[in-house]
């Protein structure tokens, strides 16, 4: 089956840039991109959202993919596909349309209340069957079909149940992709019989049942030909325990020997000083003093006093207390005792947004606040910070960290998931350190982190061979995409099991 050029589907919720609420976007525009550049057959698959615009990102109808029959329970749902491509790119895109599910600008949280939507188990469900009965009508048999969290968990259950008897899938293998296992879709029993499962899988030991609950990640995880998760420091945790698991990690231990980390790689014609088209003044380790050009236009956006002694260090993050708020808080009046700055852009929890700017109000010329979302202002951090901090409870894989080293902006990290596998301390490592490591996730550790940074930033010929080191690591997702194909082409010898 599998050789040389793989046929390769990817199936994802959100793909960059077309509809984006967090990394599993940005890894669903650029692996697909990578495995292209490979020379595999790659093509995506993602539900046509309201927020999509037509006009922007020219898509078309496809005629034979209008009004794809889609049957659940005897119901019938009319799905419709349009095609674009990644910008840039020769990847073709199907966006499958069915307005009721999908016609809202939102994703998965109705913005007007705050609150899921109630048909989520149902959106998704018919946007899994709808993958499935689109690719047929290509006629195009994919080796692979690589599913992203719970959103396209039920694809491997119905390619080794529903499709079980399909000729058109038999040589077909599952990867299920789990980019942050805390989001599961669990949902009532009661929608079973509206996604077409049968009732049997919430019985309490079932393959779906999760305390009392059906859970999509589970289902997709127990049936996948194989797991993977954005970091190898990140399979190991969520099998490690019932926290770092979500509560499946027993799940995860059982399928141990078909699980892998694989890091997630940085798109570099994005995130690269030399080549950003959203930053001031370009730079690279070859000219790092321009670096500093950055840094003025950033402390004048901020309202900031601009000074070359002072170590500024940036967030570009959700305000939740998985990304380390919790002790960041705990330890802020300590912080900004210490010679330095702070900016962060980010949008959150109510509650971390009041303290955040009550912080501000006391230090207005240590920390510069940005509740919202600003791209070019992510950039100018990226490019205009000497540290950039990821206190991070748990951290699948992390994508700012692996921008930051490239900008030559190096990393204050918790010691989890995919900070842990990039992030070398340069304490203990001086000769290979690229940043600042804490391992004991508390506000003491965490001070003593920023501490040790600030007074390694007094030292700048070193602070500037470091940063040159940082900016000089490789990546890319070429490496990770080579990784992936080595996975799909052993998926032949794995016998498929209903």
């Amino acid at each position: 089956m599998m050789k040389n050029r793989l046929k390769i589907l990817f199936v994802s919720s959100e793909v960059a840039p077309f509809a984006k609420t967090g990394g599993l976007a940005d890894v669903s525009s650029a692996l697909p991109k990578a495995l292209f550049e490979a020379g595999h057959d790659v093509r995506v698959m993602m539900p046509k959202y309201g927020c999509i615009s037509e006009r922007k990102y020219v898509l078309r109808d496809v005629i034979r993919l209008r009004k794809i029959p889609v049957v659940i329970r005897g119901k019938e749902y009319a799905v419709s596909a349009k095609s674009a491509f990644i910008p840039e790119t020769k990847v073709q895109v199907y966006f499958l349309e069915y307005k009721p599910f999908f016609d809202k600008k939102d994703l998965y949280v109705d913005s007007k209340t705050g609150k899921d939507f109630a048909n989520n188990a149902e959106r998704f469900a018919l946007f899994c069957r709808a993958a499935l009965e689109t690719t047929r009508l290509l006629h195009w048999e994919p080796d692979v079909i690589h599913c992203n969290d719970w959103p396209t968990a039920l694809i491997p259950w119905l390619l080794k149940n529903d499709y079980a008897e399909d000729v058109f899938f038999e040589k077909t293998r599952s990867v299920l992709s789990l980019h942050n296992v805390a989001f599961q879709g669990a949902f009532e029993p009661s929608v079973l019989p509206k996604i077409g499962l049968p009732a049997e899988l919430a019985r309490e030991g079932g393959n779906m049942e999760f305390y009392g609950r059906v859970n999509f990640l589970k289902l997709g995880s127990l049936y996948a030909d194989f797991l993977t998760t954005v970091s190898p420091t990140y399979a190991h945790e969520i099998q490690s325990s019932e926290v770092m698991g979500a509560g499946l990690d027993s799940v995860f231990r059982a399928r141990k020997k078909e699980l892998i980390g694989i890091l997630n790689g940085v798109d570099y014609t994005i995130w690269n000083p030399e080549v950003d088209p959203l930053i001031p003044s370009k730079y690279g380790a070859a000219n790092l003093k321009d670096k500093l050009e950055n840094k003025k236009a950033l402390t004048e956006r901020c309202a900031l006093p601009f000074s070359p002694d002072v170590p500024l260090i940036g967030m570009i993050t959700r305000l939740a207390e998985q990304k380390g708020f919790d002790i960041l808080l705990e330890a802020a009046e300590k912080i900004f005792e210490l010679n330095l700055q702070l900016v962060i852009l980010g949008t959150g929890d109510s509650l971390y947004e009041k303290r955040l700017v009550e912080l501000q109000k006391k230090f207005p010329q240590k920390l510069s606040l940005h509740i919202t979302f600003d791209d070019d202002l992510a950039h100018l951090i990226e490019a205009g910070c000497d540290c950039f901090l990821m206190p991070s409870r748990f951290e699948p894989c992390g994508l700012n960290q692996l921008y930051s080293l490239r900008y030559g902006t190096l990393p204050i990290v918790h010691a989890t998931g995919g900070l842990a596998d990039t992030i070398v301390d340069l304490n203990r490592d001086p000769a290979k350190g690229t940043g600042f490591v804490f391992s004991e996730y508390s506000a003491s550790a965490l001070f003593d982190a920023i501490q040790r940074a600030v007074e390694s930033y007094i030292d700048t010929k070193n602070w500037q061979k470091t940063a040159k080191r940082a900016m000089k690591l490789d990546f890319s997702w070429k490496t990770s995409a080579e990784k992936y194909v080595k996975l799909y082409s052993k998926l032949d010898s794995i016998k498929r099991k209903n």
